[in-house]
């Protein structure tokens, strides 16, 4: 059974920062491959809510699971770990 008030959190780096209050995180991790035994980049994009609009396309994130806050807005911007150059 899950432990109550565990979240899950993850580093990435904003995309997309077009949307109000909203920005877009790509997470990149590496998997090895079943067949092949070779690492492969495998991409995910998340919609993370960011209450102040303070992170920019570039910078790395911290992004925490959350309750459902719009139709695709289930991760909340935690802290910015790196600004863009």
């Amino acid at each position: 059974m899950k432990e109550r008030g565990t979240k899950k959190r993850l580093i990435g780096t904003v995309v997309s920062d077009k949307m109000d209050k909203t920005v877009v995180v790509m997470i990149e991790r590496t998997v090895l491959h079943a067949e092949y035994k070779k690492y492969v980049r495998r991409r995910k994009r998340y919609s993370a809510h960011d209450e102040e609009n303070a992170c920019k396309t570039g910078d790395r994130v911290l992004i925490t699971e959350s309750r459902p806050l719009s139709r695709t807005k289930r991760w909340r911007v935690s802290a910015i770990v790196e600004k863009a150059v």
